[in-house]
């Protein structure tokens, strides 16, 4: 069992163009979402909610939003930068099966958030944490997830009615894939590689390796 969870973390892969469309069982949907579920939190205060998008107009106007935001990146970008980026896509949103937002909600569990008071992030924190809960389950469920990053928050609150005060973290796309990369997206394309463990490691003291 521990080999399969570590060959789940490095199976894993962030899915932009391998999504087949097919559906997502009921039961299988449901456990990926337990799983996110079941993620650890401050002060138990659970401040996650997952909104299932499946509509698709609405997920043609957030598509149409995200391509606006890809417009606006690669206008910063120019020479080799630009070129590597126009190869590479950044989401599956019209692919995919359905997508899941996961929002934050600062408020809940609160006034007093057991944890919290000297880091304010740590909620943020325990929403990441749900995620990665859902991408390692849905990888081990053998569907691929995208985490869309190319929108402004304030759009997609108006978008799906999120309440004020209420953060949409991530936007991820969701489904069954033709398969999974045994390099991910980024370092196949060029754009950057993968630090070795040794140049991130430090003992005791930042800098002493």
């Amino acid at each position: 069992m521990t080999h399969d969870l570590y060959d789940i973390i490095n199976r894993r892969r962030d899915v932009r163009g391998e999504f087949t469309g097919e559906p997502v069982p009921d039961a299988v949907l449901d456990r990926v979402l337990a799983a996110a579920h079941a993620a650890p939190s401050v002060g138990l205060s659970q401040p996650w909610d997952f909104v299932v998008v499946r509509d698709r107009g609405l997920r043609e106007e957030f598509h149409a939003h995200v391509s606006r935001e890809r417009d606006v990146f690669a206008a910063t970008l120019e020479g080799e930068a630009a070129a590597r980026f126009a190869r590479i896509k950044i989401d599956g949103v019209l692919e995919s099966t359905l997508s899941v937002v996961v929002t934050y909600d600062a408020e809940r569990g609160g006034p007093a958030v057991l944890g919290r008071h000297a880091i304010s992030d740590a909620g943020l924190y325990s929403v990441c944490l749900a995620i990665q809960n859902l991408w390692l389950a849905a990888t081990a469920e053998g569907l691929g997830v995208g985490w869309v990053s190319f929108y402004r928050e304030d759009y997609l609150r108006d978008l799906l009615g999120v309440p004020v005060g209420v953060r949409p973290v991530a936007w991820l796309c969701l489904g069954p894939v033709s398969r999974l990369h045994e390099v991910p997206d980024l370092e196949r394309h060029g754009w950057r590689r993968r630090s070795p463990l040794h140049r991130v490691r430090h003992e005791n003291r930042w800098g002493v390796r």
